[in-house]
């Protein structure tokens, strides 16, 4: 599977959304035995990022860094997520570590991780409408909450 799937000459993989599960499984089996970080990206309105030949560039992007602590190595994985379709299967049986990384990437920016056991807002509350680090969320949109000082000097 790690044959099929496009590499760019700094080690870095860009699975299809289909089979990022697959790769990340075939990965920690392969001593990738440590989840460094899972994030996500917005490219809104970034037409010029660079990617290898063969990957269809979309809105969203899943970055997930791994460590090999035996080998000394790390692997990054980059899968392309549709702004259509935000959807990617959650790596949170593999790497249990990934649950509230995976949490977070859904709060902010609205990415959809299937089969997550507990996909809920993690930073924001509960009634937040929307997700704030997309590119296309509004500015100024965040009500500032201060009370007044009672004491004056």
């Amino acid at each position: 599977m790690l044959e099929t799937v496009v590499r760019d000459q700094n080690g870095t993989y860009f699975p299809e959304r289909v089979r990022y599960f697959e790769l990340i499984s075939e990965l920690k089996d392969g001593s990738f035995e440590f989840l460094s970080d899972l994030c996500a990206v917005d490219y809104l309105g970034n037409e010029t990022r660079l990617l290898p030949e063969g990957v269809v560039p979309e809105r969203f992007e899943v970055v997930v860094n791994l460590i090999s602590l035996v080998n000394r190595e790390r692997a990054r994985v980059r899968v392309q997520v549709p702004e259509n379709d935000c959807t990617v299967k959650s790596i949170y049986e593999i790497y249990q570590g990934a649950e509230a990384m995976e949490r977070e990437a859904y709060d902010l920016f609205g990415i959809v991780f299937e089969d997550h056991p507990d996909l809920t807002r993690i930073l924001m509350p509960e009634g937040w409408e929307g997700h704030p680090l997309r590119k296309d969320y509004s500015v100024g949109r965040v009500p500032v909450q201060f009370k007044a000082s009672t004491s004056i000097r």
